[in-house]
């Protein structure tokens, strides 16, 4: 059963509740693509820059000659 209360809250509001509509999945979208940009753009920074210990770098100057 629904309260007056909240038939008020959800009632028109002058416009501004139905930014809130547009905004809200705009805003979480944005801030999940910017979330997974940065993940891949340290993704392909961590690959393109190997890190002194890496075995697969020794063995590349350590053949026979």
């Amino acid at each position: 059963m629904v309260t007056v209360a909240a038939m008020r809250m959800l009632a028109h509001q002058g416009g501004w509740d139905e930014i809130l509509f547009v905004l809200a999945p705009l805003l979480i979208f944005g801030g999940l693509l910017a979330l997974a940009r940065k993940r891949v753009d340290q993704m392909e920074s961590d690959d393109a820059a190997p890190s002194a210990g890496d075995p697969a770098e020794d063995r590349e100057g350590s053949g026979p000659s």
